[in-house]
């Protein structure tokens, strides 16, 4: 792939995501269904923007049938699913339109809270959306109204699975199909935090006196719908919130402000500044002791130890308690674990996708206003 971004003074080449893989993967099937080209590589649009190009590493045909497979490439990011091939096999339906599924290799969706429902293949809404969109431009193509069952297969992802967190999430029998942006972009931890910290001194540069700080992109939408906060003044810090915040305090802002997902904030209570799952995954041995404290029976802590996601464990405690108590704690012990650590104040938000506002410090709509009023001098 002829892309490359510059990472620790390296220049570093881009890779494609496996939804991108399984859409063109897709579309080549139903080329060779409907019109019986053979094509090396195939065009797909990607979220990102723009178009990139695929290459097909081989075809095959049956009686009303054919399917396509990509090799995945993840560039110069270090990625298990490097070399890994998908494949998209295409099927004349009698039903108009088009449906996807997974096969062999791709997970199954086994506990809720996750991007699919229960029962559903692994395959996120945007790798989705993809494979959809790509098809559809064949279809189009053609002329005729015609339907297409598309079926995504990961011959190596029941192997590679055993290396991730699939099964630990209730995602079985294979891998996820993933990607929000179509595109890989390698970059070495202590690059990803270097630049970050230019964000910080930038600001610090600028003369602001406070900062507003969160993980990632669920943040940096929350903040721009709820508060109309633009985009390019919110510092996002990935997982590194530790290295972030010491940054910050460095520079003496006066006011510290971080909104996080609730997955995210849960791990500062459990004094984890570096959030990514390889470091460990505490989010619902937190999310149950601050149940516990509100008084839940042994079976609803059963069930929020085993819940995959933290929208669902909210979901389970509620049936049986107030939830506001038990989220409200676990906002107070980041909070002071954070102090703790900086020797400074922090207002805090915490936030899900689902539920939007969870709970927020006595003192962070008052910081937010004052940071809204410098972003507009």
């Amino acid at each position: 792939m002829d892309r490359y971004v510059m990472s620790g003074g390296k220049r570093l080449r881009c890779g494609y995501t496996t939804g991108s893989c399984a859409a063109a993967a897709a579309a080549a099937a139903t080329e060779m269904l409907l019109f019986a080209n053979r094509i090396a590589e195939i065009p797909i649009s990607v979220p990102a923007g723009g178009e990139i190009i695929i290459p097909i590493a081989d075809v095959h045909t049956g009686e009303g049938w054919a399917s396509a497979c990509v090799i995945k490439d993840s560039g110069d990011d270090p990625d298990i699913t490097n070399g890994m091939p998908v494949v998209a096999r295409a099927t004349l339906s009698s039903r108009s339109g088009i449906t996807i599924d997974g096969g062999k290799g791709v997970g199954r969706v086994t506990l809720p809270g996750l991007d699919q429902p229960v029962g559903n293949a692994a395959i996120n809404s945007v790798p989705r959306r993809m494979i959809a969109s790509e098809v559809k431009r064949v279809l189009d193509r053609y002329g005729e109204e015609v339907g297409v069952d598309i079926l995504v297969t990961l011959p190596e992802g029941e192997v590679l699975a055993r290396k991730t967190f699939n099964p630990r999430l209730g995602i079985v029998g294979g891998l996820s199909i993933l990607g929000t942006s179509g595109i890989v972009e390698p970059m070495s931890e202590q690059a990803l935090v270097d630049s970050i910290k230019v964000e910080v001194n930038m600001r610090a540069a600028q003369g602001r006196k406070t900062i507003l700080i969160t993980p990632g992109n669920y943040g940096k939408d929350y903040l721009t719908e709820v508060y109309n906060i633009d985009e390019r003044s919110i510092i996002r810090c990935s997982n590194f919130i530790g290295e972030i915040l010491d940054s910050a305090k460095s520079h003496d802002f006066e006011q510290i402000i971080l909104a996080g997902h609730l997955g995210k904030t849960i791990k500062l209570a459990g004094n984890m500044f570096n959030t990514h799952s390889k470091y460990g995954d505490c989010r619902m041995d937190i999310f149950t002791a601050y149940a516990a404290t509100q008084g839940i029976s042994p079976h609803t802590a059963r069930e929020l130890l085993a819940s995959a996601t933290v929208d669902h464990a909210i979901d389970v405690l509620e049936k049986e308690i107030p939830i506001a108590p038990v989220l409200q704690s676990i906002l107070q012990k980041a909070k002071n674990n954070i102090e703790a650590r900086l020797q400074h104040t922090v207002e805090l938000l915490m936030f899900t996708n689902v539920r939007g506002t969870l709970a927020k410090t006595e003192g962070f709509e008052a910081a937010i206003e004052r940071f809204i009023g410098e972003e507009r001098q």
